[in-house]
């Protein structure tokens, strides 16, 4: 680590300014989890494959909702499987280094911070979880984990009766759905966070980018406003990307070309 970013982040930690981390698909792909835009994101129906942009839309769940839920079922039992690493725990740690200072963004559905120990209040899961589903037809705000009795899918298996039965809205009965920000819908605050995420970019003074390229909306803008006010940008990547671009263009920013899982514990240990 150059001495320069040492400095800079001593500088951070010992004073009392804000320190967000918004992360993406790299993190989580280091514990095993294969990017959404990979191959493993792609979906056979009868001879017909589909894209992820495709299968994570709302209106292919009202075609198919079957084919969708057993997509996310499957994807389901790939988080699932996965463990937090060392990227990860590393975040953990820095919550608890620095409390409400500190804010975790994700667009990672997969659950893995809040396994590592970053807290529910503090993190910001801007696509949804993917261990959680509500009513498609919005009765209500509320969303509820999914049942126990539904079990993750491979590729070949079919939903149950029992499966549909579970994968109902425990309020009114219609069809749940993943909770989940498919392609055609919109970031909102109530589930995504969206004005709570521009808020705390408005007050950052470290942002740490982990492992995302900038494929979404709301990241950008969270980057960008942090970039506005002038505050320190660091982009952890294994390849360059806007975000590195962005915070080698700015003031006092880095971008550190390599794994989270080494990175992260390494800026941890700076702040200390």
């Amino acid at each position: 680590m150059r001495e320069e970013m040492q400095n800079v982040l001593r500088e951070i930690a010992g004073g009392s300014g804000r320190i967000t981390a918004l992360t993406g698909a790299g993190i989580s792909a280091e514990s095993g989890i294969p990017t959404f835009r990979g191959p493993e994101g792609y979906w056979t129906v009868g001879s017909k494959v589909y894209q992820p942009q495709e299968m994570a839309t709302f209106h292919m769940f009202c075609q198919m909702p079957d084919e969708v839920w057993k997509w996310y079922l499957y994807r389901m039992g790939v988080c699932g499987g996965a463990e937090p690493n060392a990227g990860h725990l590393a975040l953990a740690a820095m919550e608890k280094r620095f409390g409400d200072r500190f804010t975790l963004i994700t667009q990672n559905v997969d659950g893995l911070h809040l396994r590592a120990g970053n807290s529910l209040e503090r993190t910001f899961q801007i696509h949804g979880n993917v261990f959680y589903m509500r009513c498609s037809l919005e009765c209500s705000e509320a969303f509820y984990p999914i049942p126990a009795a539904v079990r993750p899918k491979n590729k070949e298996e079919r939903l149950t009766d029992s499966d549909r039965e579970h994968l109902k809205c425990p309020l009114c009965g219609a069809r749940s759905r993943p909770h989940i920000l498919l392609f055609d819908e919109s970031y909102n605050e109530h589930h995504y966070h969206f004005y709570s995420s521009l808020k705390t970019a408005q007050n950052t003074d470290l942002l740490i980018v982990v492992g995302t390229a900038g494929a979404t909306n709301l990241p950008n803008q969270v980057a960008r406003e942090v970039y506005l006010r002038d505050g320190v940008i660091i982009d952890v990547n294994i390849e360059t990307n806007p975000f590195a671009q962005l915070a080698e263009t700015s003031a006092r920013g880095f971008f550190v070309k390599e794994p989270s899982a080494s990175a992260l514990p390494a800026i941890l240990a700076a702040m200390a």
